[in-house]
């Protein structure tokens, strides 16, 4: 169902999602920042809190009764109603070490749902939106995901969620890895999850993967892949909600081909 309301809530987030961006582009630089762990760690929080100065309070005040997901690096259900599950960096990292896989993003979750969404990257301007019922698009342009059927002719990623998480996890990605090289035709290994969501919603790539619930790397990818007509879920092939201890976003005609192939990663 496409809800009127988030329709004409969009324009409004794009604009707080785009100003936001310039902060984070004017935080650039083509070389990395910060040689030591703390230094590095400095960096990322000083990125975080410049842009979430510009993102908090308008995205609040344009969806009044609307409440903030504190922890981006956070998994599990939320309360009901409606939240704002932001990245003010998705890809901070990447930003701290000089390269240019990073973005804004800003997120509207309704009872566990995400129900409109808007990714901007800032350094090409290109924007990504979807509204739930609404399709999903690039700078306005519709989104669809990729045809293929067969699994070996497919490019297909993965990534870690964040760092130290627990050595099983570390093991499953790279079995996971190992299976999916076996059976497709390229793997990407690569963070942050939403510069690999937006490819597969956009067909370039053609399914993603993670054995983990962070939700702000999941929330906006979530809601592009299936507005483009893609198949969200779990590991276990249900439907996908916040509180899903592992993701899934496929082409429908690799999806069950992907889910075979990783259901055999212990």
């Amino acid at each position: 169902m496409l809800f009127a309301a988030d329709t004409t809530l969009l324009s409004e987030v794009m604009a707080v999602v785009k100003a936001a961006g310039r902060t984070l582009r004017d935080r650039h630089t083509s070389h990395a920042r910060g040689v030591s762990l703390d230094e590095v760690v400095a960096e990322i929080h000083a990125n975080d809190d410049a842009v979430l100065g510009v993102l908090r309070e308008p995205l609040l005040r344009v969806r009044p009764g609307s409440r903030w997901a504190e922890d981006e690096l956070a998994g599990g259900v939320l309360p009901s109603g409606e939240w704002w599950v932001v990245d003010p960096a998705e890809g901070n990292i990447n930003h701290v070490h000089g390269m240019e896989d990073w973005a804004v993003t800003a997120t509207l979750v309704r009872d566990n749902r995400p129900v409109l969404t808007v990714v901007h990257l800032p350094l090409t301007g290109d924007t990504y939106t979807a509204v739930t019922g609404g399709g999903a698009r690039l700078n306005g342009r519709v989104l669809k995901v990729s045809a293929k059927t067969d699994l070996g002719a497919a490019l297909v990623g993965t990534g870690q969620a964040r760092p130290g998480e627990d050595e099983r996890t570390f093991r499953r990605i790279g079995d996971s890895v190992t299976a999916l090289l076996i059976n497709g035709l390229v793997v990407r290994v690569s963070v942050p999850a939403t510069m690999q969501l937006i490819h597969v919603a956009a067909g370039r790539m053609d399914a993603f993967w993670q054995f983990s619930d962070v939700r702000s790397g999941l929330v906006a990818g979530a809601l592009l892949v299936s507005e483009a007509g893609g198949t969200v879920t779990d590991l276990a092939g249900e439907a996908w909600h916040t509180g899903s201890p592992g993701f899934l976003a496929a082409a429908p005609g690799l999806h069950t081909a992907t889910l075979k192939v990783l259901s055999t990663v212990n």
